[in-house]
């Protein structure tokens, strides 16, 4: 078994009844994304599939102890690199794109690597599968608060509002909505446009549907 194949084996046993929409399948289209972008705009592919595979292996201690899982993350994935034989300065490059992948975070990457994993981790949050990862995310969320408590915190502040419709609206105009604005490379702005048409599409009609004025969105 390769190394890309051992590291996807490894995240998927991480992984396994992750909550909210930090699974698998996720990584994957992340995976995928990393590598169509890469065809365009070049960068290395070894470090961008590292990267996209390990990314959010450390999102179950998140939910279970609070703090950042790109940290986590980046200290997983090095301690797995290291142990598999991988040089030093290419763990060093695939750490560094994780700790640069968070949106809420706000950070710049600085490596061609870095841009293309942060912006393939945000093209998944929109279109049509971005509308199901956030409906599926909030009410993970809602139920992981109400059977231990847990609360995401300021971040998340929108998945607890009363209102599930309300919340999600919020939460498109803080996140996906300005999610174009704040990519790094040509090739996943054009995907963005794609994407963020369906999601108002989406948005409009299911206002429409409960008789929410939308004007301005």
């Amino acid at each position: 078994m390769d190394l890309i194949e051992k590291t996807r084996e490894f995240v998927a046993s991480f992984l396994e009844g992750e909550p909210s929409s930090h699974d698998m399948s996720h990584i994957n289209r992340v995976e995928a994304l990393c590598l169509e972008i890469q065809k365009v705009e070049g960068g290395d592919s070894l470090v961008l599939q590292l990267a996209a595979l390990l990314h959010d292996v450390g999102v179950i201690k998140e939910h279970e102890e609070g703090g950042d899982h790109a940290v986590y993350s980046a200290d997983i994935a090095s301690e797995f690199l290291s142990k598999a034989g991988l040089g030093i300065e290419v763990i060093e490059t695939v750490t560094g794109c994780i700790l640069m992948h968070r949106f809420s975070a706000g950070k710049s990457p600085e490596t061609l690597e870095a841009m293309i994993l942060q912006d393939a981790d945000r093209l998944d949050a929109l279109g049509a599968v971005g509308i199901f990862r956030a409906v599926f995310s909030m009410g993970a969320l809602r139920m992981l608060k109400h059977a231990t408590g847990i609360d995401k915190g300021s971040s998340k502040s929108t998945v607890y509002i009363e209102n599930p419709i309300e919340g999600f609206n919020e939460y498109m105009q803080y996140k996906p909505f300005i999610i174009p604005e704040k990519l790094n490379t040509d090739t996943a702005k054009k995907i963005a446009e794609k994407r963020l048409k369906i999601m108002r599409l989406y948005l409009e009609a299911l206002n429409s549907e409960i008789g929410i004025d939308e004007q301005g969105l």
